[in-house]
């Protein structure tokens, strides 16, 4: 069984790359353009992973996974962070809030194929 993948980027070059890496991986990948975006579509569906970015309009990844994680079904989705932020204060920040990973731009799709794997076990 395949896993579904939410990937949330205000940037269109990152959703095509994610969308690329992970589909060839055999993971299902829908797109999100904003926080508020990806908490929509939690909202209305299943999904195994998030791969969210930091800074975007409407709703930064940061405020999407606090609220995600009041959301009953999605307490225990692993998150990872694909931004191009890599400071100590906002990974504790990320950690604190429920990130499981954290992933910094630009990136080697190979990785983030390896962290997907490790993270869902598949």
């Amino acid at each position: 069984m395949t896993a579904n993948i939410l990937t949330v980027d205000d940037s269109a070059s990152i959703r095509l790359t994610t969308r690329i890496a992970l589909g060839n991986a055999g993971y299902t990948v829908t797109e999100a353009v904003d926080g508020l975006d990806g908490l929509n579509k939690l909202k209305g569906g299943e999904y195994d992973l998030v791969v969210t970015d930091l800074n975007m309009p409407n709703m930064d990844g940061l405020t999407m996974i606090r609220e995600l994680r009041k959301l009953p079904a999605h307490t225990g989705v692993p998150v990872v962070f694909l931004t191009t932020e890599s400071d100590g204060e906002l990974k504790a920040q990320a950690k604190a809030a429920g990130a499981t990973g954290w992933l910094t731009k630009p990136f080697d799709p190979e990785s983030l194929v390896k962290i997907a794997r490790k993270v869902l076990g598949r």
